[in-house]
């Protein structure tokens, strides 16, 4: 993929509204339910972590706020996540994307005590 970011938030963004919209074609019960449940809190997982990646762009006295944010919003993601696989476990991707908004948050966290 080329190093073009207005390519690759393209690329990026087409990838999830194409999961978004299979995601209605899933079926209702069994995995198929699982995955439509996911659907929102890993988009929203997807967008926290690139947002944090832009932390720097906000003004200083407003970082703390995008952080606790952030992390409210991970837990939330999560706790839905787990709720909806509970009886089956997290698949490998979706904790993947779990640990990613983690580090991101952790990142931010260590850039904003650093400044």
């Amino acid at each position: 993929m080329p190093d073009d970011p207005l390519l690759t938030w393209a690329a990026l963004l087409g990838k999830w509204t194409e999961f978004a919209r299979a995601s209605v074609a899933l079926p209702t019960t069994g995995e198929g339910r699982r995955w439509r449940a996911s659907v929102a809190p890993v988009i929203s997982l997807q967008a926290v972590t690139l947002a944090l990646g832009d932390l720097e762009r906000l003004a200083h006295d407003e970082r703390p706020l995008a952080l606790d944010r952030a992390e409210v919003a991970i837990d939330a993601d999560e706790r839905t996540l787990r709720q909806a696989w509970e009886s089956a476990g997290l698949p490998d991707k979706v904790e993947e994307l779990l640990a990613d908004a983690r580090a991101a948050l952790g990142r931010a966290e260590a850039q904003i005590s650093g400044s």
